[in-house]
């Protein structure tokens, strides 16, 4: 009985991370992405302005800088699907499916702008009255109270879809591989458990602070951990220096051609199959769409919904364009994605391995501990965020107990029942998402032109 429920629940992710999923979020953020005229790529150096904090000011509604929100959103997407997604894309895919990563990522800078304004343009109160940001309070105030069986599902699913079982049980495999069984050590439940332990005390000292703690501790783990798996990639392109050309070549002519592609053809043919492998995996990793992001951002510290909107739409470029294509690159690069049957985080240590013989894996696996522990604390407070809407703020400290036990049970266990189910009900928060931004996209419109015109007129853009 047991194996058909997770059979079931296997095929029910597998469906939900599928194709009416890629057409909502790929098609949704293509039509945004025409709706505003290419608007939000036009101030990219204003975003960029906007986060080295030219304009904040304290008097603001909100809670925390628009740097915080933007590294407390990547602190959550970067991470496994950046590492190991990025390797089973080129393992299944070849270089090509790279190009429709980056794809992916151009539409979703667009959606996030969309979503992470509306966070901010439409604000609610929670049962203390404090205000808060996100997909169920932009559904609520900018659709209206009938809309709130949406809003409710939306919280509902972002209950377990925030739950980090996926995560632990991915960075404990990454630490048994990697450190425990080439010493020698064994791995068991005891070895496993002190894994979970060790988590959940790093995570309760951080998480029980509240986001205020989250948002400074991301704010200094992110941009460091992004900087030294930047300068490690670059040690790994400069040993294979002679061959890089060749790869970022074949990253855009492999696109079209796929002749490296090795999953099941779509539509017909192996291109239909390869597109929607780079344009899923792109998806999966910056999240864009999903309505987790503007949960951080509606808490920004800001008057201005563009402004957040411009901030929020850094992260699939910071997430996508640049951390996916630096494992990319090294994967592709040292050679490993052809001469070994490795997949996933195995197949990024392989092409590190390569590189750096001694200490290159180790190395690896710092980043991978400190992207997903960092992801750890961000998801906590969107689980609360989502507690609280459902059952009242007094209320919300409940869900940080029940995600310290899921931990726990993510360390130890294979629990694929679980990791399916929590995987496929992340991917359906999108759906009341994209809904109430797609309905809503012609307000954030008039509000970013109001915006512009009225920083033009100030000569501050």
């Amino acid at each position: 009985m047991y194996d058909k429920i997770n059979e079931w629940v296997g095929d029910f992710a597998s469906f939900v991370w599928g194709l009416p999923l890629l057409i909502l979020l790929i098609g949704g953020g293509l039509y945004l992405l025409i709706l505003s005229k290419f608007l939000p790529f036009r101030y990219l150096g204003h975003a960029i302005q906007v986060l080295r904090g030219k304009y904040d000011n304290p008097e603001d509604t909100g809670e925390i800088t628009h740097f915080q929100a933007l590294t407390t959103a990547l602190s959550s997407t970067i991470g496994m699907g950046n590492i190991a997604g990025v390797a089973v894309a080129i393992s299944i895919g070849g270089p090509g499916a790279v190009f429709w990563m980056w794809i992916s990522a151009i539409v979703g800078m667009s959606t996030k702008f969309f979503t992470s304004s509306l966070a901010i343009m439409y604000r609610g109160k929670d049962s203390e009255g404090n205000t808060q940001g996100g997909p169920m309070y932009f559904i609520m105030e900018g659709l209206g109270k009938n809309w709130k069986p949406l809003a409710m599902f939306f919280s509902a699913c972002g209950l377990i879809g925030a739950l980090p079982v996926f995560n632990v049980n991915q960075l404990t495999q990454a630490i048994n591989d990697i450190v425990l069984k080439p010493n020698g050590i064994t791995v068991s439940f005891t070895s496993n458990l002190i894994i979970g332990l060790v988590l959940v005390t790093i995570t309760s000292v951080v998480i029980l602070g509240g986001l205020n703690r989250i948002s400074k501790v991301a704010s200094k783990l992110v941009p460091s951990m992004v900087l030294l798996y930047f300068v490690l990639i670059l040690i790994i392109l400069f040993a294979n220096a002679e061959v890089v050309p060749t790869y970022f070549k074949l990253i855009f002519t492999d696109a079209f051609a796929a002749e490296n592609y090795k999953g099941d053809a779509f539509l017909g043919g192996l291109l239909g199959g390869l597109i929607v492998l780079g344009i899923r995996r792109g998806a999966f990793s910056n999240e864009a769409g999903i309505g987790t992001a503007p949960l951080a951002h509606g808490a920004a510290k800001t008057n201005e919904p563009i402004r957040e909107g411009l901030v929020a739409m850094l992260g699939p470029a910071i997430d996508t364009l640049i951390v996916c294509t630096l494992t990319a690159l090294a994967i592709l690069v040292t050679g490993v994605w052809e001469t070994t049957d490795a997949n996933g985080v195995s197949l990024t240590a392989k092409a590190f391995s390569s590189a750096m013989p001694l200490y290159g894996k180790y190395l690896l696996l710092i980043c991978i501990v400190v992207f997903s522990v960092s992801s750890l604390f961000s998801y906590s407070y969107y689980g609360s965020k989502c507690l609280s809407f459902l059952i009242g703020d007094k209320n919300k400290h409940y869900y940080n107990y029940f995600y310290i036990v899921s931990i726990i049970l993510g360390a130890t266990t294979s629990l694929a029942l679980m990791i399916n189910l929590i995987d496929g009900v992340f991917a359906l928060m999108a759906i009341p998402t994209m809904t109430a931004t797609l309905i809503l996209s012609p307000r954030v419109i008039k509000a970013a032109k109001d915006y512009f015109k009225r920083m033009k007129e100030a000569k501050q853009v």
